[in-house]
């Protein structure tokens, strides 16, 4: 284990019985994240991206290896410790969205701190903070249906990011938004990646991998390439402005 990695995967495999099968999702990979890295996650259907992001989600176990978290070894929690695990270490962004549809923004971000037990004063305090970072103050109040796209996603990274979690993990979190607006989540979490936050991204499309500052690519359950990107998009952007 990399003790500076704040996750350390170790000859990782995961294999599923489907009828009389054994399908080896996962075959023995090996990687460290350090805090504060931006890294995507790529592969084509099949290659093992989604069951690697499940488990790095500690939504799913491996079958043998190791997965540390932020220090702590997580390979074989029961699922409750599980459950616990996830509410602090990690900030979850879907595709989907996924928001309470008959609950307004300001109670959506509040979840995750009902289930931390954080008390009423405090739960409303954080989570208006952190709309605010997504500039959503003048949203509070709307509920879902009342939101774009792009809003909706601004709220599901609002709530992800209230617990303050080890990573920021998002699974295809442009998938259901036109390239403008996908733009403009990019834009975001780039500036939670400057401001300290370490960020994962699952995605197959290399036009949001690009915005990373690392791409894993898998296929046939292994690592088939983990390397830097050499001109990340919006810091390339940045750059230019700078010396233009």
């Amino acid at each position: 284990m990399n003790q500076n990695a704040i996750i350390s995967i170790r000859d990782l495999t995961k294999d599923y019985i489907m009828g009389t099968q054994k399908v080896h999702a996962l075959r023995g990979v090996d990687f460290d994240i350090k805090k504060n890295e931006y890294v995507s996650i790529m592969g084509p259907s099949g290659s093992g991206k989604s069951t690697l992001m499940n488990i790095i989600g500690c939504l799913d176990t491996l079958t043998t290896g190791s997965y540390h978290l932020n220090g702590q070894d997580v390979s074989h929690l029961t699922d409750n410790d599980l459950a616990a695990v996830r509410n602090r270490e990690i900030g979850f962004v879907f595709q989907t969205f996924n928001l309470l549809p008959r609950s307004n923004c300001l109670a959506n971000v509040e979840l995750p701190l009902i289930y931390a037990g954080v008390r009423s004063s405090d739960r409303k305090k954080r989570a208006l903070e952190v709309l605010d970072r997504v500039g959503l103050t003048d949203r509070v109040d709307h509920k879902p249906n009342e939101l774009s796209g792009g809003q909706r996603q601004r709220v599901a990274i609002a709530r992800a990011l209230v617990n303050n979690p080890s990573i920021l993990l998002a699974d295809e979190p442009t998938g259901n938004l036109d390239s403008k607006t996908g733009e403009e989540i990019m834009r975001l979490f780039e500036d939670l990646y400057d401001a300290g936050h370490t960020i994962i991204v699952v995605t197959h499309e290399q036009d949001v991998a690009q915005h990373s500052r690392r791409i894993i690519n898998l296929r046939d359950g292994m690592i088939e390439s983990d390397t830097p990107v050499a001109e990340p998009v919006l810091q390339a952007g940045k750059q230019a402005a700078v010396t233009g």
